[in-house]
């Protein structure tokens, strides 16, 4: 671009900006408001990995802000309330309906214990409010009662009689009129609103668990947040617009999880047709064990064309069902013979191996169909599509949930894609392009694309060979090892990290690379801080089925003005026992870095964005000043 085609184009952004500030007054307030902001505490970040459709997990860590507001409501009440007590009030902001339900049932819902929470809360929420401008805080604010909360925020400690007798009556009003209860979940809302500013959610929201469909349901009633696609979410979105791979692995993937209700109860998908084919079509003695069968057979079938559509994809040795032999009950891997567990292939024609059969040609065009016709789905993979990244930049970390492929050496390993070779930062792009083509245009390229990005060792979601059929048909644990990407290792060191974290312009001791997909089994001694402190893995066993493994129940940071503290949470009951034994999510704290300074907004992304609007707005001031665009609001 020359320079005057620049300062065309700047010129013509100025005018643009005079149509919302018209006048210098205007943009002197404008200013002022913004610089302001920049001296603003720097909010709570909260980040969140691998929830595998785990709502009732994923519910009391969004409750309690992974411990932020216990910590928030001892800052602010540790010398007036004893323990049991700030526990109290810790359930009602959590589960506000839960408790007021049992202090009704207890005859404890008194005038006197509803003014004495009621004042509590507004204290707590006045001190969380500290953080915002007001603008924001009445935003946030549910429009019903935000005159009255608005009001009660900005009463004082110290202020005139009449005015405490004022906000003193307002509060009567409140229980008299029977509107306390109601009320009380507004300001629990409120608080867990102000608590955390922002959510990250790095990948991996379906499989597994039984609900990722109320995941994303409470994710799209979330304020504010973003998502790092895990390879299971991909899979999903891969299904949804239409590729039969995708399709195909993840009817395998609930069934074989026993997660059935996810398809034919939320989304709509029957498997009528599947269970039908499968009964007649395989020895199995119980349905779901011959649906299972079938689904991967077909699974198998339809990846391994795909596979051969691609040489690029790397993935020959995946190539199995070739190597059966059902008679012998054998199949050749790697140049050697394993026995497998059963015989009964009955759909596997050893000359085409890879070709489907008329009735599972049938089967699986009827599950296309369904998934792509879903509405729910859609609405659920519009989401992900919005609020989505394959990798994202943000306060100077990078988050991703899987890898960025690595040679041995420490190089980036380059993949080809669309016919050249790319690396780094440029291939992690090109996988995101590539993912939203395959929904916006449903190329077959692209829809293929999405399930290697499910399981390619190359893939920046996945970085490991998969060995699904291994698992399935192959008794030989041996056999079940799956390689993984030389960058899974390598970041144990600072240096890759750096090397990382470079090639997308972070650098510094503040910078870190935030994972998921790889469990960290903390039973086993494994740490979440890899390379120095430069790389945290997150994925701690959300889903009660990695409890056991892990031995936590799931892992998440938090990030605020003061540091930064990885959180590992231990096991905990249903609502009814948290509520019922004012009981909470109990986490270890590891403290991982503690600022030098509190932060503040102009520290992170968004003040740099505020510095440059407040750029432009000062060259918008010299071009009144100057008369080269005259203010709006004079004659």
């Amino acid at each position: 671009m020359t320079p005057a085609m620049h300062d065309d184009q700047r010129a013509k952004y100025l005018m643009l900006l005079s149509e919302k500030f018209p006048t210098c007054q205007a943009v002197y307030t404008e200013v002022i408001n913004l610089e302001a902001i920049l001296n603003l505490p720097k909010a709570t970040e909260h980040f969140i990995s691998d929830v595998h459709g785990d709502c009732e997990q994923f519910d009391h860590i969004i409750n309690n802000c992974s411990g932020v507001i216990r910590e928030r409501v001892r800052s602010v009440f540790r010398l007036r309330l004893t323990p049991g007590e700030q526990a109290e009030l810790c359930t009602l902001i959590y589960y506000p309906d839960e408790k007021l339900g049992r202090m009704a049932e207890a005859h404890l819902d008194t005038p006197a214990w509803y003014r004495q929470s009621l004042g509590r809360l507004i204290e707590l929420a006045r001190y969380l409010s500290d953080a915002y401008t007001r603008s924001k805080v009445r935003k946030a604010m549910p429009v019903s009662y935000a005159y009255i909360i608005d009001e009660l925020l900005h009463a004082s400690p110290g202020e005139a009689s009449s005015r405490a007798a004022y906000h003193a009556r307002i509060v009567d009003s409140i229980i008299e009129t029977g509107s306390v209860c109601d009320f009380i979940r507004s300001l629990a809302a409120l608080i867990k609103r102000l608590a955390v500013d922002h959510v990250h959610v790095v990948g991996d929201l379906y499989d597994r668990g039984a609900h990722g469909d109320a995941v994303i349901d409470r994710l799209m009633a979330y304020h504010s947040l973003d998502i790092q696609w895990g390879n299971h979410d991909i899979c999903w979105m891969g299904a949804a617009a239409g590729s039969e791979a995708c399709v195909a692995t993840v009817v395998r993937n609930c069934v074989h999880y026993q997660t059935l209700d996810i398809l034919e109860g939320s989304y709509g998908i029957s498997l009528r047709e599947l269970a039908l084919f499968a009964e007649k079509t395989y020895a199995e003695q119980d349905v779901l064990s011959a649906c299972e069968k079938a689904i991967t057979v077909i699974m198998l079938k339809v990846s391994g064309q795909l596979i051969s559509r691609h040489p690029e994809f790397d993935m020959a040795d995946r190539l199995l069902l070739g190597g059966v032999d059902a008679s012998a009950g054998t199949v050749r891997i790697g140049g050697r013979s394993y026995e497998l567990v059963t015989r009964d292939f009955p759909t596997l024609e050893p000359s085409r191996p890879y070709e489907l059969t008329d009735e599972e040609c049938r089967v699986l065009d009827g599950l296309v169909e369904s998934f792509t016709h879903s509405r729910r789905l859609r609405r659920h993979v519009d989401f992900l599509y919005e609020k989505g990244s394959v990798y994202l930049a943000y306060n100077n970390n990078l988050l991703f949930h899987g890898c960025v492929p690595m040679r041995a050496d420490g190089s980036f390993r380059p993949i080809r894609v669309g016919g050249r070779h790319i690396a780094g930062r440029a291939y992690l792009d090109a996988c995101d392009r590539m993912a939203r083509i395959a929904w916006h245009e449903r190329t077959p390229e692209a829809l293929d694309w999405m399930w290697y990005l499910w399981c390619g060792l190359g893939s920046p979601l996945s970085g490991r060979t998969m060995k699904t059929f291994e698992r399935t048909f192959v008794a030989d644990r041996s056999a079940w090892a799956e390689e993984q990407d030389p960058y899974f290792e390598l970041t144990c060191e600072p240096g890759a990290c750096e090397h990382v974290l470079a090639e997308f312009g972070l650098s510094g001791p503040a910078s870190h690379i935030i994972n998921g997909h790889t469990p960290v089994a903390r039973a086993s001694g494994e740490s979440p801080v890899r390379g120095g402190g430069r790389r945290l893995v997150i994925d701690g066993g959300f889903c009660r089925a990695y409890h056991s493994r892990t031995g936590i129940a799931g892992y998440t940071l938090i990030v605020d003005a003061l540091g930064m503290r990885i959180k590992a949470h231990r096991p905990y009951g249903a609502i009814g026992d948290v509520v019922a034994d004012r009981g909470d999510i109990f986490s270890d704290d590891d403290q991982l870095e503690v600022n030098e300074r509190p932060l503040i907004v102009a520290d992170t992304d968004t003040g740099a964005h505020i510095r440059a609007q407040i750029d432009d707005l000062t060259a918008l001031l010299d071009a009144y000043r100057t008369g080269d665009l005259p203010e709006r609001g004079r004659a």
